[in-house]
């Protein structure tokens, strides 16, 4: 892949510690390993979201929280949406973006694309913004897939005659993200089954291994030498931020 336009060029600065744009809670601080998921924009209408939260004002809070992802898990993963993510090109997208700057930026660990989303696990460096590493991920590929998208429906229209399609409207990513750092080596493991385990739950393969827009083949290959992990990532340490606790 090409490095020219894929990110913008400084994304060091200072570590912001826990805050949120208004929306979800965010966690940056240097070495953390993070487990982070964003979606298509189509992939969870807010009609949908507003009626999951409607039915779910009665648990309390952390019961609240844990029920919401829940259900976002198992929406997305019957996979709605236009699904752009299925396409072989769009995945590729996905995978070459984040591997252009491991090593750089931060460690690639662990790695899934689905149809509608996607789940992967970094660890981040110093001086490198989680937010920022993120948006480069999203700018990038948004262009890229759009324009893929745009071809695609030409084709249609072409197919059909010349007859007008209706396109997707907005952006190619939802604006948000979900982070989660690790808190131990437990939390790691369970962390990585999962990403690595997603095609299977959602009926997309019936072993991890054979979906072939995840790392997961080559860690189970380099967990049978006794490498414990991609060398993509090498030495990984487990950090928590200064609170101690888990990243909601």
């Amino acid at each position: 892949m090409s490095a020219p336009g894929i990110a913008e060029p400084q994304l060091g600065s200072t570590h912001r510690g826990w805050y949120s744009r208004g929306y979800l809670p965010h966690c940056d601080y240097p070495g953390l390993l993070q487990a982070i998921t964003y979606r298509l924009a189509d992939s969870l209408p807010a009609a949908v979201l507003e009626q999951m939260d409607a039915n779910l004002r009665r648990l309390p809070p952390r019961q609240r929280d844990r029920e919401r992802r829940q259900r976002i898990e198992d929406w997305l993963d019957a996979g709605h949406g236009c699904c752009v993510l299925r396409t072989p090109e769009a995945a590729a997208c996905v995978v070459d973006t984040w591997r252009h700057f491991a090593g750089v930026r931060y460690d690639l660990i662990a790695w899934v694309v689905m149809p509608n989303h996607v789940h992967v696990l970094i660890r981040v460096y110093e001086g490198v913004l989680l937010g920022k590493i993120v948006q480069s991920w999203k700018s990038y590929t948004g262009r890229r897939i759009r324009g893929m998208m745009e071809e695609g429906r030409a084709r249609a229209r072409r197919s059909q005659g010349g007859r007008s399609q209706e396109g997707q409207p907005g952006g190619v990513w939802m604006r948000e993200y979900w982070d989660r750092y690790i808190r131990d080596e437990r939390h790691f493991e369970a962390m990585v089954r999962y990403i690595h385990d997603n095609p299977v739950k959602a009926g997309l393969a019936k072993k991890a291994e054979n979906w072939p827009w995840s790392n997961a083949r080559e860690f189970a290959e380099l967990a049978e030498l006794g490498l414990g992990g991609p060398g993509e990532f090498g030495d990984a340490e487990l950090h928590l931020g200064p609170s101690g606790k888990q990243a909601k």
